[in-house]
């Protein structure tokens, strides 16, 4: 029997290679700019286009590469990181496998330019599906300039599975923070089809945190510092106030590379205890500095999850560390005596008095239900005025109840003819077509312990679950108002300015068209604010904020990618935020009103969701219950 077992070639082992590394363009920019980091770069610049389907590049001016390895470096296992099996355990640069150029090389076309600073000329190569087209000599700056195009060209499979152009600037956004946050110390850049996208200088951590996701950020901020023998934090967490109903904005950095843990991430949920309303999250960007020999990074494809030796003891620092933090800084309100007001200082009239003790005087001998002729004895024998020096005040003689009708009997039989022209205004009588008592015999409806609407059948009795059946009665009309373009919107009196992040606002402003169909006004978007000059009629002024917020989250999630999706998503988030919950009390108009519309619905069985918004039970089922 012939043999069966092969070698693949080279340029199908790239291929394979490049489906680990690189499963969309953030995945190019990540590898692209941990490659400028290594370099000792202090200015990197991110140039897109098409959210990077088009082209990827990343310029720094780092040390850049000789001729030699220039050319290597698109070898597969080809770095210049480590040079034993013990190097991983040592680690402290960001790429060190030596298949990120070598990957990205084997699916796109890449035009790599570099060159060192004591070199007078640099280096050109072209390379197309790991084949090298040209390599020249050429006159560059110092540093690297990697550029990246047509991305999956050769594998249009892998390219017909990318997402719209929405989805993905999101991903290389969010792979742009993680980098910029963790690097302070480098000055970063951003361009997407030619537009500036972000433009951070060299700065401390708190500048970099406030330059990224705005100006606001800053008052969020309580700062968290501690130092141990076995890990140092340092970085911020998010006031509980301001705590989101997404989790953009929780980082967590160790040595300077960002990872995904759910295991700290719960340390940090723990420390925040009895601080956050259900459903929100904590913001933090926490960095933590430990021995490179206690962690195993080559764990995962991507090197955002991570291997501790001892997880419970960074679990119990991490939490008592925030929560250390969120009690001094943040709980309690402080007075600036350093900086005080005048409305704080002593007058200067009473500067240097001393405080005097008051003195009380009681007259005991002062009844108040006496009859006063003008005088009385006091205690001592004396007799005093009305008017009691002791006590200022004076007591009122007023005449006997008699005198009120005082001249009453001089009116005789005429008493009556004074009556005559009087007239009364009669009272409006509310008369009801129901006697009173019928109609709370008749009521159909009531509401179970504010959760349940109960209402009686032929056939038994129904039982509504009231948060779900709302979401189902919100969401058709929401889907109604979207899909005819017709919505009625309420103005504002005062326009509202919502604060979010750069790719918080890419989502609203995808959405924008769809929202004003269900009745918001946006009148201006800027980079980290959008202004709203009308809201749906019904929509509390306050609820707004938390609307956008639960859309955003929604999005992120979903990611949704045709047009129907968008709309349907955009009309389940409403109805989720805006559906009344369960404990609010309902009375018996509203309780009819809600069966009313829920049966009224295309699909009342089942909320957005698909969970069932009521049950039945047959008086057959009651009457089982009693045998």
């Amino acid at each position: 029997m012939s043999d069966i077992i092969q070698l693949l070639p080279d340029h199908v082992a790239n291929q394979i290679a490049a489906g680990e590394v690189v499963q969309r363009p953030a995945s190019v920019v990540k590898e692209l700019l941990e490659n400028a980091i290594d370099a000792n770069s202090t200015e990197i610049k991110l140039i897109v286009k098409d959210a990077g389907k088009t082209l990827v590049q990343v310029i720094d001016n780092g040390k850049g590469m000789s001729v030699t390895d220039a050319r290597l470096s698109f070898e597969r296992h080809a770095t210049s990181k480590i040079k034993s099996a013990e190097d991983l355990f040592l680690l402290n640069t960001k790429g060190f496998r030596g298949e990120a150029l070598a990957s990205i090389a084997a699916i796109a076309h890449v035009e790599l330019k570099t060159k060192q600073a004591d070199d007078d000329l640099g280096t050109t190569i072209e390379i197309e599906g790991s084949v090298i087209k040209t390599q020249e000599v050429s006159v560059t700056p110092t540093g690297t300039s990697v550029a990246v195009k047509h991305l999956f060209f050769n594998i249009p499979a892998r390219r017909n599975f990318l997402k719209s152009d929405t989805v993905e600037l999101r991903h290389i956004t969010d792979e742009f923070h993680r980098v910029a946050l963790a690097h302070p110390n480098i000055a970063f850049s951003f361009y997407h089809n030619g537009s500036d996208m972000f433009n951070v200088p060299e700065e401390n951590y708190r500048q970099r945190v406030v330059h990224i996701f705005g100006t606001k950020t800053n008052e969020k901020l309580v700062p968290v510092e501690e130092e141990t023998e076995v890990l140092k934090i340092s970085g911020f967490v998010g006031k509980p106030e301001f705590s989101k109903k997404t989790k953009s904005e929780q980082f967590f950095f160790v040595n300077q590379r960002f990872i995904k843990s759910p295991y700290l991430n719960h340390a940090i949920k723990s420390a925040y205890e009895g601080l956050l309303k259900d459903s929100y999250h904590p913001s933090y960007f926490l960095n933590l500095t430990v021995d490179p020999k206690t962690i195993d990074i080559n764990i995962h494809p991507t090197k955002t999850e991570i291997k501790f030796d001892d997880e419970h003891t960074l679990y119990a620092i991490l939490r008592a560390a925030v929560k250390h933090s969120l009690g001094q800084f943040n709980i309690a309100p402080i007075l600036d005596f350093e900086h005080q007001t005048n409305n704080l200082n002593t007058p200067y009239d009473y500067k240097n008095k001393s405080a005097s003790t008051p003195a009380i005087e009681v007259d005991r001998s002062f009844n108040p239900f006496a009859e006063d002729s003008g005088s009385r004895v006091s205690g001592n024998g004396t007799r005093q005025s009305a008017k009691s020096p002791n006590t200022g005040f004076k007591s009122v003689h007023t005449a006997s109840w008699e005198s009120l009708y005082v001249g009453l009997e001089s009116k005789g039989n005429n008493s009556e003819s004074d009556f005559s022209q009087v007239t009364f205004e009669s009272e409006a009588k509310n008369t009801s077509i129901f006697d009173e008592a019928a109609i709370e015999t008749t009521k159909t409806t009531f509401q179970l312990q504010q959760k349940y609407v109960v209402s009686t059948l032929k056939s038994g009795m129904l039982i509504i679950d009231q948060n779900r059946a709302h979401q189902r009665i919100l969401y058709e009309n929401f889907l109604k108002h979207i899909t005819i373009k017709e919505a009625t919107s309420q103005q504002l009196l005062f326009p509202l300015e919502l604060h979010f992040t750069p790719n918080e606002i890419s989502i609203i402003e995808d959405l924008k068209s769809d929202l004003e169909h269900t009745g918001f006004v946006f009148s201006e978007f800027q980079n980290k604010t959008v202004t709203i000059t009308g809201v749906p009629v019904g929509v509390p002024e306050s609820e707004v904020s938390i609307i956008l917020e639960q859309l955003i989250s929604d999005v992120e999630n979903d990611v949704p990618d045709t047009n129907f999706s968008t709309t349907d998503l955009l009309a389940k988030s409403m109805a989720k935020s805006l559906a009344i919950k369960n404990g609010q009390s309902l009375n018996s108009v509203e309780q009819e009103h809600m069966v009313n519309s829920l049966f009224a619905c295309k699909e009342p069985n089942v909320s957005p969701t698909n969970r069932p918004t009521f049950i039945t039970m047959a008086v057959d089922d009651i009457e089982k219950k009693f045998m």
